[in-house]
């Protein structure tokens, strides 16, 4: 049961104690007042649903024993209704209860069955048209219910995939930052290994490892929390590229090179960190993969779309060939929530160009 499941819960339960104490309200303000057998039964139901049913939220929803409860409580009030007429307000506290204390096809028979007592109690059964009234009245009772039963499944499916959208941002934010950093910690490693006879070469590398790893630590922070891109949290898109660019052409020792071209202009925060991360995963799958001279990327912006193109001149690689990793995959996913596409267009020995396109809103 999540928090707001809850609140509704304690809601109707306080809505059904507020109706009998309007009705002992109402009962005191006629000339006769409340007799003995309505105080009595009054608080027989007030104690019941207090100890049977919020007292013991656990068994809401399972026939036995909430039905057994539902039956008592609709007995009592009837015979409070006929021992005291001023009490008929207790059905506005009563009629929700079949809905909370049962589940499924049960809650819509005991939603009937209170409808019923309700007839029974103001003695209406005997009117030539109680067979319409009663059908009416239910009839209006289960679409109520229908309807709240309705939403409720909307709910608990817009939480499902609120849950499941959150796991994929989360695993997009773990390998466009972790992922990647962890990779680049242990390629400066390996080279410090393999530099070992030359001091000033290890310690540079051991520097650049050190960096890499503070860098991804906070960028790990940041996604756990949904911050923008550390880049992005004190600069514009532009100049967040370059400076990605200048330290990944550091680490990597292959130049990387940034052009703008249109006239720069605000970008959504979610717009901004889709073009950053799928520049970061470009990058590193050129580390990884293509043993490049040289990377290009290219900012534009446009008047009805924004695009970042990222082009490397090494390996290569046929596309339609399926590839292990997660790398385009998110990228795909990133670029979907913006309502954005990307395209990969690559051949053995011609090198790659990845191209994300997001349309301006």
């Amino acid at each position: 049961m999540n928090v707001w499941e809850a609140r509704w819960l304690r809601a109707f339960h306080l809505l059904y104690h507020a109706c009998l104490a309007l009705g002992l309200i109402l009962s005191l303000g006629e000339p006769s007042g409340p007799g003995p057998a309505a105080l009595g039964i009054l608080a027989v139901m007030a104690a019941w649903h207090w100890f049977f049913v919020v007292r013991r939220p656990h068994l809401l929803g399972r026939p036995n024993p909430m039905a057994f409860h539902l039956v008592v409580i609709c007995g009592l009030y009837a015979a409070l209704v006929m021992t005291d007429r001023s009490f008929d307000v207790v059905i506005f506290g009563l009629m929700p209860q079949p809905y909370l204390m049962l589940a499924g096809p049960w809650s819509y028979v005991g939603a009937v069955a209170t409808v019923l007592t309700t007839f029974v109690a103001r003695g209406h059964l005997d009117k030539p048209d109680a067979i319409w009234q009663l059908a009416g009245s239910s009839g209006l009772v289960l679409a109520i219910g229908l309807f709240v039963n309705y939403l409720t499944r909307q709910s608990e499916q817009n939480r499902a995939v609120g849950v499941l959208e959150e796991r994929a941002r989360l695993a997009r934010e773990i390998h466009d930052t972790i992922a990647q950093g962890l990779s680049g910690i242990i390629t400066q490693l390996e080279a410090a290994e393999q530099a070992m006879p030359e001091l000033a070469a290890v310690q540079k590398r051991i520097t650049l490892a050190k960096e890499l790893a503070r860098d991804n630590l906070q960028e790990a922070r940041r996604s756990v929390d949904a911050l923008r891109p550390r880049p992005l949290a004190d600069a514009r898109l532009d100049a967040a590229l370059a400076e990605v660019a200048e330290r990944w052409s550091r680490t990597s020792g292959t130049t990387a090179t940034v052009a703008v071209e249109g006239t720069p202009r605000p970008l959504a925060g979610e717009v901004a960190a889709a073009l950053l991360r799928a520049a970061q995963e470009g990058l590193s799958n050129v580390a990884k993969h293509a043993s490049a001279d040289r990377v290009a990327i290219t900012l534009t912006y446009m008047e009805d779309e924004v695009t970042l193109d990222v082009y490397d001149d090494g390996n290569g690689f046929d596309p339609a060939v399926p590839r292990a990793g997660y790398g385009l995959a998110a990228m795909r996913e990133r670029a979907g929530t913006v309502g954005g596409t990307l395209t990969v267009e690559s051949a053995p020995g011609e090198g790659t160009a990845l191209c994300l396109r997001i349309p301006s809103v």
